[in-house]
């Protein structure tokens, strides 16, 4: 029988317990199920990040001609960087 997940105040504090616990004992993972989560909202955080002004316009130009905003295009170019650095080298030989 697997323990209960207890109910969490905060998302920190959630995010805190998992980060030690041993999931196994409150979940059955081969019998879990993978769904898709389409109304939970990511948790965001306001950053405050200093780009030279050149760079800043050549972003707007970018979005202005995808009729986006200009924040908006700097997250895409930031995820589809992130999503490249993580996959695997594949020039990398054995």
């Amino acid at each position: 029988m697997k323990k209960a997940i207890p109910k969490f105040r905060s998302e920190e504090v959630e995010r805190s317990f998992w980060a030690t616990a041993d999931s196994t004992q409150y979940i059955d993972w081969p019998e879990g199920k993978a769904r898709k989560f389409v109304q939970l909202k990511p948790s965001v955080r306001t950053i405050s990040l200093r780009l030279p002004v050149s760079m800043i316009e050549d972003l707007k130009l970018l979005a202005n001609k995808r009729d986006v905003p200009y924040q908006s295009l700097l997250k895409v170019f930031l995820a589809e960087r992130l999503a490249q650095e993580r996959r695997p080298f594949r020039g990398m030989h054995k």
